[in-house]
């Protein structure tokens, strides 16, 4: 939807401009190239800006001097494409190729960026699925929260001197098992993911995973196609998922998708990158729009989007799995402890980067908010399924601007009704499923040792291992 919007935005200010040009000049040709440049100023606009930026930090008036040199440009393309000399048909049919290339390129972008699967897709080459699970007469449902940053209750103390005690041992008193020890496996969103929802250390899963490499095509569709949800669909579950606004983590060929009303979100990222990356950039600085308010009013539509349908999903008559992965209490910072609006810009600086006192104001509001809504999903989902179900809450990795070894503390908190005796203080998400496939569902995966590993931007799969300190 987002792209689509922008596609259909970018077609009709071509055909705008086309139109205009056409009739002053009175030449197609002509009219065509005029428009193509005059479409290139548009959209470079924004990233030279950003370039200057970065590169000269201290530079004055930016916005003068680019407004300048894409005036004179403006004038220069203005003045060659008008001369009676030429008429630009000769040059017509290279810049139809190059301009067809440019778009078969984008087009295959986009189709290789995702992989169009089925209930029996696999996408790692190792992926330990097991074609002998059993379903049991009575299958529970299993409700699968990531939620996104959450640290340890230990480690928000020792960052923040913010007391999660509370929430903990209200989900203790719901029969919840809290795993006090607990460290995530990896310190990203995506290779954490890619290990808990496949079950094995990415360093074995597949062989794209190697430390020289920054590719993120097969692991981005391991988190869509991955050995927990190729047993759960093949015990005829139905899985469950919800939009978050970052495609990769998404699953569109779910049982059930469910997202915002398609305009409730206002602008999506990719919508919000567009006007700071062209000249629309000024419609923000002007004041017609403000992308980072509306931007604030769409994760706060998906988070309620989450919230709101736990009893529908819970209610459903056949078993499902639910994957369900809540933005929060990562950034952006929408909400305050009492769940009211928060503008996200006030909680960064004006490189939209956030200072340590910022983010742990963010950090501990949104997380209070989070607390209170996990606990009434948890309540509801208890209330109206017809059976035990299997509830699992996990951070993918702990807060930012931490540590490297505090950066992987994070909260890991089961459910599993007549199993929580199996559960250890130490467990870590690459663990979770295969104890719950062994405990439910007469697996033979076993448990694999609890390691945790860390690794830079852009080398992801560049590996250093953390060792787990903690002695409760």
């Amino acid at each position: 939807m987002a792209g689509s919007r922008i596609l259909l935005l970018s077609l009709a200010l071509a055909a705008i401009l086309f139109s205009i040009c056409r009739l002053v000049l009175r030449q197609p040709h002509r009219a065509a190239l005029l428009t193509s440049l005059l479409l290139v100023l548009f959209f470079t606009y924004g990233h030279a800006h950003y370039v200057l930026s970065e590169k000269f930090p201290d530079m004055v008036n930016i916005d003068a001097w680019l407004a300048a040199t894409w005036a004179f440009l403006f004038i220069l393309i203005l003045v060659w494409t008008t001369r009676p000399r030429f008429n630009f048909i000769s040059a017509a049919p290279g810049l139809n190729v190059i301009a067809l290339a440019l778009l078969a390129l984008s087009v295959w972008q986009i189709n290789s960026s995702s992989t169009s699967g089925n209930p029996y897709t696999l996408e790692a080459e190792n992926a330990p699925i097991q074609e002998d699970l059993l379903k049991p007469e009575s299958a529970p449902d299993v409700y699968y929260f990531v939620l996104d940053s959450y640290g340890r209750e230990d480690g928000l103390l020792d960052a923040y001197g913010y007391d999660n005690s509370s929430f903990v041992n209200a989900l203790e008193q719901r029969g919840f098992y809290v795993a006090q020890c607990s460290q995530s496996n990896y310190v990203r969103t995506e290779i954490s993911l890619a290990s808990s929802l496949n079950m094995m250390y990415l360093q074995d899963l597949d062989n794209a995973f190697q430390p020289d490499s920054i590719a993120r095509r097969t692991l981005w569709n391991s988190l869509k196609h991955s050995a927990v949800r190729y047993n759960f669909e093949s015990l005829g579950y139905s899985t469950i998922n919800f939009a978050s606004s970052f495609d990769w983590l998404e699953l569109h060929d779910a049982d059930v998708f469910l997202a915002p009303e398609p305009f409730s979100s206002g602008l999506s990222e990719f919508e919000g990158l567009f006007l700071r990356t062209t000249l629309a950039r000024y419609m923000q600085d002007w004041g017609w729009v403000d992308p980072d308010a509306v931007m604030g009013q769409k994760f706060r539509d998906l988070f309620n989007n989450i919230f709101d349908h736990m009893g529908e999903i819970a209610r459903m008559p056949d078993p499902t799995f639910a994957y369900i992965h809540v933005i929060s209490p990562h950034p952006p910072f929408v909400f305050d402890a009492e769940g009211k609006p928060t503008y996200p810009p006030d909680f960064w600086n004006e490189d939209r980067k956030y200072p340590p006192a910022l983010y742990a104001a963010g950090y501990q509001n949104q997380l209070t908010h989070l607390n209170s809504k996990m606990l009434e999903a948890i309540d509801i989902i208890l209330e109206e399924s017809e059976r035990p179900p299997i509830i699992i809450l996990q951070g993918d990795h702990g807060p930012w601007l931490q540590p490297k070894n505090k950066r992987m503390w994070i909260l890991n908190a089961y459910y599993l009704p007549g199993h929580n005796e199996e559960l250890y203080p130490t467990i870590s998400p690459v663990n979770s499923f295969r104890l719950v496939f062994d405990a439910y569902f007469a697996g033979n995966y076993g448990l694999l040792d609890d390691v945790s590993y860390f690794s830079p931007v852009p080398n992801l799969y560049e590996f250093s291992e953390i060792p787990n300190d903690c002695n409760k």
